[in-house]
């Protein structure tokens, strides 16, 4: 059972990279996708991600959204 959803929104996404920084799991990664300066954009390991929201917070251009799901 999934414990919530990640996404990335690629045209808001510039690929600086703060979010694999700050992740204190080191669950992201740069994967394939493209973002808008056709920098790669960020991979979440659903295994590893506890969608504690840090990447959210920290992304200068709102490209990311963690959503837990409510007990």
């Amino acid at each position: 059972m999934k414990k919530g959803s990640w996404t990335i929104f690629p045209y808001l996404c510039k690929g600086c990279g703060l979010c694999l920084e700050k992740c204190p799991t080191k669950a992201l990664s740069f994967g394939q996708a493209r973002g808008v300066y056709s920098n790669p954009t960020p991979d979440v390991n659903e295994k590893k991600c506890t969608l504690c929201g840090l990447c959210e917070e920290i992304c200068p251009d709102c490209a990311l959204a963690v959503k837990k799901k409510n007990a």
